[in-house]
């Protein structure tokens, strides 16, 4: 592969993390195919829910493009996440152990959860240096209203795998709680969350809420004070993330394809993108410009707040392995990741 010809698709970023600082994502499964369809996802409506565990995309592809990246940038996580479920990518162990023959910087994975109870993916990631899973709610119907899972997926079943993972983990575990304005972000609520929480005994606890525009105009965010007052209950282990840290500066080169990739995975902010991509402000409103000429990104606003995120696909092109089609993301002027 030829660094200065590579477009890649399945590497990108660095970009700027509340809790990984600089980080290099692997994203290994196509737009929203997850096992969950949350309520307040930064990325739109899930378009394919499963629990089916394949090999999206080539091993050996994801492993040159990451090989090739880290030959340009030094993060401080190789991190796997992006447009869908890490954990439905079969060759999970495999892709694990191969990262780790490329580089040492520490791997984190952020995932749902929601499929730690199958033994196959406790085990693939337990080399890894982080585990970062989600809990929204403290019963099923809490579950089933902000996370709308997979009909496979169960409450008991998801916290019963997080359990057992737990157990088996020596790593760090960060237990993600998103508290959703009016229903999650109620002291009965929390306090049922927070009881599960002590069961699991995670390293960090940290809550977060609606800060990007979400899936649905429903899902409302959780003042700061608010956050900052319901984490008590969690105790010392737990930490409010919702409130984005300046990532450390960077210095880089980028063009509109790393942009691109960058907002296909999440909305973003003018700095977000300057921050993440080692770009002054001024270069990155000029690729902003042309991008948004060209069709190739939209605008949204939160709260006063611009995000750019990227376009859907033409008509012609919005098909998904299997057939699924992909709805298109519906433009909106309030809402959030």
């Amino acid at each position: 592969m030829n660094s200065k010809t590579t477009v890649f698709k399945h590497v990108f970023g660095p970009v700027p993390s509340r809790r990984l600082g600089r980080s290099l994502g692997v994203d290994l499964i196509p737009f929203k195919t997850c096992s969950y369809d949350c309520i307040y996802c930064q990325l739109g409506r899930t378009t394919h829910k499963t629990v089916e565990r394949r090999e999206y995309v080539p091993l050996s592809t994801v492993l040159d493009e990451l090989r090739l990246k880290l030959k340009q940038t030094r993060p401080d996580y190789v991190t796997l996440s992006g447009s869908g479920e890490p954990t439905l990518y079969e060759p999970l162990g495999e892709l694990i152990r191969g990262i780790r023959k490329i580089t040492r910087i520490p791997l984190a994975v952020l995932t749902n959860g929601s499929l730690l109870w199958e033994p196959d993916v406790q085990q693939a990631l337990l080399p890894a240096d982080l585990v970062v899973p989600s809990l929204d709610g403290g019963d099923q119907s809490a579950f089933e209203y902000a996370n709308r899972p997979h009909r496979k997926i169960t409450f008991e079943k998801m916290t019963t795998g997080l359990a057992e993972f737990r157990k088996q983990y020596k790593g760090q575990l960060w237990l993600e709680v998103f508290l959703l304005g009016g229903v999650t972000a109620i002291e009965a609520e929390v306090a049922k969350i927070a009881s599960i929480a002590r069961r699991l005994k995670p390293d960090r606890i940290q809550l977060n809420t609606v800060t990007r525009p979400p899936a649905e105009d429903f899902a409302f965010p959780v003042q700061p004070a608010r956050l900052r007052l319901l984490r008590r209950i969690f105790g010392r282990s737990a930490e409010v993330i919702a409130e984005f840290r300046k990532p450390a500066s960077t210095t880089g080169k980028a063009d509109e394809h790393a942009v691109l990739g960058m907002l296909a995975r999440r909305p973003c902010t003018l700095k977000d993108i300057s921050g993440g991509l080692g770009l002054h402000p001024t270069q990155t409103g000029k690729i902003l410009e042309h991008l948004l000429t060209a069709q190739s990104i939209e605008e949204r606003r939160t709260e006063g707040q611009a995000y750019f995120q990227a376009a859907p696909p033409p008509v012609s092109n919005r098909r998904k392995a299997g057939g699924t089609t992909v709805r298109q993301r519906k433009t909106q002027t309030t809402g959030r990741p």
